[in-house]
This record gives C-alpha cells, structure tokens and sequence, in this order.
C-alpha cells in the first residue's frame, strides 16, 4: 500500500555527472569503473587509455562540472531558493554513494537531482538515475539516512541552455573570421549510442531540436548533426556520420569552413579534447579545411540561468503536494 506524505521543502541540489580522472594513476581504475560489466578488448582499453596520457591524465569535466555547481549555488543563495549544491559523479570521484552520504550526514533528506546531459538516452539519463538509485540503496544498507531525489523535467531546448551553445558557436565563428571570408557551417556533435538504443528514446530527436533551434539564433540554416566517441564492437551498427569521415567527405563536397560544437556535451573533457581537438581538428588540417571549435556551455551564465530554472521551478512545482512514499530503488531490493 501506498502511504502520502505532505511534501516537505527541498534540502538541496544533485548535480550529476559523468566524472573522469584526475592523474596518470587514475586512468585504468576510472575506465574500470566506465567499462564495468562490459567485455571490452584490452587493445581498444589500451587505446583509449593512450587518449587520458596525452592529458596527464585530468580530465577538465570535474572541474568544471564544480564551476557549474559553484555558480549555481551563488546564484540560489543571492536569488532563492537558498539550497546548497552537491556533485556526484558516476565514474570517479567524488563518488555518487560518497555524496550521498555527505549530504545525509549534513541532514538533507531530499533533494532536486539535475543530470548534466541535456538530451535523453539510456546512457545519458536513465542509466544515471538508476546508478543514483544503487547508490542511495548501498548507503541505506550501511545504516546511512535516504537522499531522496526528484528529477527536473527534459531541458534541451530551454532558453538560456540554446543561447549559451549560441555564445560559444558566436566566439569561434568570430575567431574563424580571421582565416577565412567563407561562413562556416556549424556541425554539431554528440556521443554516439547504439542504434538500438536510439530507436527506444528520444535522443536523436532531441538533439536535432537543440541544434535547430541554436542555429536559429545565429541565423543560418547551414547546419549539421554528427557523432562522436564511437566505442563497442565494430560489427554493430551505431549513430552515424562520425565527425571525421564527415569532414573528408563535406570537403571534397566543396565544404569551405566549418564551426564544431558539441552540443552533446555540457563540459568539455576528455572525449570533446581528443575527438574534436586533436582527431577532428587533424583532419581539417590535413584537406585544408578552416575549422575553430566551439566550447561545451560550461560554465557560461547563460547555462546557470537554465540552472537556476530548472530548480527554481521543480521546487515550485512540488511545494506543498502529497507525494507517495514509494522506494525509488524497489527493483534493487526486491
């Protein structure tokens, strides 16, 4: 039987995200936790270790991802609602179990979760929360309190999260300007996902819409969707173009300049710097095509403002409703 409970105030944010290591020494465990449960050919771990080492090992994501929770907890401590904000990562530290427990030691017992990927697939949304939901099912097992979470609703085509893909694309754009008279095309690029689990979400539809509507804003129509960061055997099919082949086979087209953004990603890391700025960025070289990319949101405070949206009206939302109390994690512990 379902109990209702009145809905008590929210005692924090989650920000959630993918994570990455932060030295040599943290690559191969950090990939053992991204890998986990799948069987991948010690070559390609090999391979995409080699990616890391050409970064000393650190990847930017974390940082900026505590950029992101840093701004985002200014803004709602100077314009309400004054809640404090967490990080927890998937893959590296800090841990989403570890955070968890820090943030029922501190006394919340519920929180609005925000998974920092704008566009929805298994692998970019659902396959978070039911880590959230293992990890908040470790930490009651260990005597800790429940962090209860509730997620803010779809924000890929939310104002201040377009104008801030907008900004960045605006920056290279001008950047580019220097190199050539031609306007660019934007490209926009986003994690490759198994076309099997495409076809069971929105996520290609998703990211259409996004791209859409941000080259709007710039005023072109000369646009593009590709992917990126392709991983799993090769006899599978998988989202396509990649970016590369999609580069030589636009340039021999006559395609002139280009601008890529990657517009499915909220922080650059580890993937955006070896696929676009080293991969992509070779080839363009390489067929003598002018090319600038544009920077992930980041940081920009036109992505807070989407933050700060996102949170503002999920606690609106729930202020004062009866919510039922029904464990989030009841397929772990049945």
């Amino acid at each position: 039987m379902t109990e209702s409970v009145q809905q008590p105030p929210f005692d924090a944010v989650l920000l959630v995200s993918f994570g990455g290591p932060q030295g040599v020494e943290d690559i191969r465990p950090f990939l053992a936790n991204v890998l986990r449960g799948r069987r991948v050919p010690q070559a390609r771990l090999e391979e995409v270790a080699h990616h890391y080492e050409l970064f000393d090992g650190v990847s930017p994501i974390t940082e900026l991802t505590e950029r992101q929770a840093a701004a985002l907890g200014a803004r709602l401590a100077s314009e309400g609602p004054a809640l404090p904000v967490y990080v927890g990562m998937r893959n590296w530290h800090p841990f989403l179990a570890d955070t968890l427990r820090e943030m029922a030691d501190d006394g919340v017992r519920r929180t609005v979760g925000v998974i920092l990927a704008a566009q929805r697939s298994y692998s970019s949304c659902e396959q978070y929360r039911r880590n959230v939901d293992a990890a908040r099912y470790e930490n009651r097992q260990a005597g800790f309190a429940d962090v209860r979470v509730t997620y803010v609703p779809d924000w890929h085509v939310a104002e201040g999260f377009l104008a801030a893909c907008a900004a960045r694309i605006a920056e290279a754009r001008d950047a580019l300007a220097s190199e050539t008279d031609r306007p660019p095309r934007i490209v926009f690029t986003a994690h490759s996902i198994p076309t099997r689990m495409a076809d069971g979400s929105r996520y290609v539809t998703q990211l259409r819409e996004s791209a859409r509507a941000v080259a709007s804003r710039l005023g072109t129509d000369d646009w593009e969707l590709v992917f990126q960061s392709r991983s799993g055997r090769p006899t599978d099919p998988w989202l396509e173009p990649d970016i590369c082949d999609y580069l030589r086979t636009e340039r021999e087209r006559g395609l002139e300049a280009v601008v890529i953004h990657p517009i499915g990603f909220v922080a650059d890391h580890i993937e955006v710097l070896y696929d676009l700025d080293r991969e992509a960025a070779e080839v363009c070289q390489e067929v003598g095509l002018p090319m600038r990319r544009a920077a992930a949101v980041n940081d920009h405070p036109r992505f807070i403002d989407t933050l700060v949206e996102l949170v503002r009206g999920t606690v609106t939302r729930y202020r004062g409703c009866p919510l039922p109390l029904v464990a989030e994690t009841q397929q772990l512990e049945g």
